[in-house]
């Protein structure tokens, strides 16, 4: 059995930061690349940022600059820094991790609950 779990959402001011962590526990062989997702009301899930068991990354183009993605390999967490916060960035945000729980198994795709991010104008 293989769990996400979110924390750091909240309510924050046009301009403020918030940080988002999510921790992968379980039956864990190896992780392949770490992302967060994020849906607002009304609209379709979109990509944030992703970021490869290398540490390679990629963005939304409406993020870039304001929003970094890390990960600790040794915790399966990553993080989500998110600085300059504007009202549109208001969504659920979802963590998402190709998983292998087995050496011989192929990677498979979890997701956490979803943490509420709420940029208040």
């Amino acid at each position: 059995q293989v769990q996400l779990v979110e924390s750091g959402g909240g309510l924050v001011q046009t301009g403020g930061s918030l940080r988002l962590s999510c921790a992968a526990s379980g039956s864990i062989f190896s992780i392949n690349a770490m992302g967060w997702y994020r849906q607002a009301p009304g609209k379709q899930r979109e990509l944030v940022a992703v970021i490869s068991s290398v540490t390679s990354t990629n963005y939304a183009d409406s993020v870039k600059g304001r929003f970094t993605i890390s990960r600790d390999n040794a915790k399966n967490t990553v993080y989500l820094q998110m600085n300059s916060l504007k009202p549109e960035d208001t969504a659920v945000y979802y963590c998402n991790a190709a998983i292998r729980v087995k050496w011989n198994a192929g990677a498979r795709d979890y997701w956490g609950q979803g943490t509420q991010v709420t940029v208040s104008s």
